[in-house]
């Protein structure tokens, strides 16, 4: 037989694994490139279950690769879609997407995936032919994707063309996370950052595998979303933000298309109106709703805990409903975000009874209640999650509901506050709850961090980035980052894979990432950069 009877021998050998579901290997008659020092399977963060290097294979993309999905299935295609416009700008490459599953290019697979994976999981296999992903789930193959990038030379976040190769170390990950919820939360009441920022930030957070952005929507310093049925929210109420500033707030239109963008990029948004505190500007905005029928002035500063909507007036709760309503309407995933946190202003009976009222109107229209672990003391439903955010490792209430069976999302402001300073020397953000370099939101164990809250009990973990010092991107990046791929780690690898100096080492291969990226990231002395 003759080279190339060899050759299709081998490619058809190849294929019939790929079908079966089995890693292809690499034979004889290959002659793969030697994978670049700049990508390692063991660099990849969050950390996968299981990796399998297979020294000297790669696989080098090149101008001719396609990207092929599984026959049949749009969603696999919208993965497929997504991956081209990650990999075309920095390789110039076409990459033209097309059903199929032969054994060249990247292919993304819905059959063949180890029941393990479940929905979010994949498994991705390197050969000198092509990348094979393989999922249950779209959400799988969305994660396998992320993971290809990082395999990639660092130069493949560029958004201008760069000079190759684009050598893919070869060998096997097998992938799914720990806790299905691994969110972010950005504050855009504080500071209003813009649809396109935000979108920026979904785009950076998808990276790592995040599936939750939460939108915190409405504070004491402005209210960022249209509601129709009281439009002075928005006009009004939305109209300054902290310093002063013009403020700004979504249209319907605006965040229906937030939300669109962020489930292209495998994330569900959460919105957030904080009450019955945290309330001014929809105080300001509508004199009604306050107690003494007289309107407060809109405020930009920063203090917390002055502003409450009126316990007693039936007009507060056509006015919760109201928003509910129109948000449930707009917001395909789960949850609506209720607040509840630092109602100083609210007396004990007077919050349980707001509590007591609005929680049913969640329900009402279809959603579940998410809110601040204060919360949890007015004995919600057990459907209710409860964000803990305390600073202290034993909170009694949120141990007790947890025994009731309600979950616990883990937020604690000390470790994963993205918006407190590294150190004394930081410009940006606060210190109420201490410095938090990487090592500090690193190095805790979700599943066994409050007292009385195991990990059955624990949905997940999220890194909320409040906004009183940020008014930029570049500001958001420089406090998001390095820290949230820390948190997105703890939410998403197993316990087993959890070592700082093994993860630092990995956050630091995702400097020239950033750097390509123009992500204006904080170097922190303790990661170790260019070593």
């Amino acid at each position: 037989m003759g080279i190339g009877g060899k050759a299709r021998r081998v490619r058809g050998a190849a294929l019939a694994l790929l079908l079966a579901g089995t890693t292809a290997v690499a034979v004889g008659a290959a002659s793969p490139a030697q994978a670049t020092p700049e990508t390692s399977l063991r660099q990849i963060v969050p950390a996968p279950v299981k990796v399998t290097p297979r020294p000297g294979v790669s696989y080098s993309l090149t101008a001719n690769a396609r990207i092929q999905t599984q026959p049949g299935s749009p969603d696999a295609r919208k993965v497929g879609e997504y991956a081209a416009e990650l990999l075309r700008p920095a390789t110039g490459y076409r990459l033209p997407v097309s059903s199929g599953v032969t054994p060249r290019g990247v292919t993304l697979l819905l059959v063949g995936a180890d029941p393990k994976v479940g929905k979010e999981g994949y498994q991705l296999d390197v050969t000198p032919w092509g990348v094979v992903i393989r999922a249950r789930a779209a959400a799988g193959l969305f994660a396998g994707v992320q993971t290809l990038r990082q395999l990639l030379p660092a130069k493949i976040e560029a958004k201008t063309k760069q000079s190759g190769p684009w050598t893919v170390p070869g060998g096997s990950v097998l992938d799914y996370p720990r806790f299905g919820h691994r969110g972010a939360m950005l504050d855009v009441a504080r500071h209003f950052f813009s649809v396109d920022e935000v979108k920026r930030y979904v785009d950076q957070i998808a990276a790592y595998k995040v599936n939750y952005l939460h939108l915190h929507l409405a504070d004491d310093q402005g209210w960022r979303i249209e509601i129709k049925s009281w439009p002075r929210l928005a006009t009004y109420g939305g109209s300054i933000e902290v310093g002063g500033g013009k403020g700004g707030y979504y249209t319907q239109e605006q965040y229906k298309s937030l939300v669109t963008y962020a489930g292209s990029r495998g994330i569900t948004v959460i919105p957030e109106i904080d009450m019955p505190g945290h309330t001014n500007a929809a105080l300001a905005s509508y004199a009604e709703l306050n107690c003494d029928g007289v309107a407060p002035p809109l405020y930009d500063g920063t203090e917390v805990g002055f502003s409450s909507l009126c316990i007693d007036k039936p007009i507060t709760y056509r006015f919760v409903d109201d928003v509910l309503r129109e948000l449930a309407a707009l917001t395909p995933g789960p949850f609506l975000h209720i607040g509840g946190d630092e109602a100083h202003s609210t007396t004990e009976p007077d919050f349980k009874t707001f509590m007591d009222k609005v929680l049913p109107l969640v329900k009402k229209h279809g959603k579940l209640a998410l809110g601040w672990h204060e919360f949890v003391k007015t004995n919600p439903a057990t459907s209710a999650v409860a964000q803990y955010w305390g600073t202290d490792t034993e909170d009694a209430d949120v141990a007790a509901a947890a025994a009731r069976g309600n979950k616990v999302l883990l937020s604690p402001a000390s470790k994963a506050y993205l918006d407190m300073k590294y150190d004394e020397n930081t410009e940006l953000g606060l210190d109420w709850a201490g410095y938090t370099d990487v090592q500090d939101a690193y190095d805790w164990n979700p599943g066994a961090y409050l007292k009385g809250v195991p990990e059955s009990a624990v949905r997940g973990v999220e890194a909320p980035l409040w906004t009183e010092t940020l008014d930029e991107s570049s500001d958001v990046e420089q406090m998001a980052f390095p820290r949230l791929p820390a948190i997105a780690e703890l939410g998403w690898s197993p316990q087993s894979t959890h070592d700082w100096t093994d993860f630092s080492k990995r956050l630091a291969a995702q400097g020239p990432r950033w750097q390509a990226a123009g992500v204006n990231y904080y170097a922190s002395p303790q990661v170790p950069w260019g070593n």
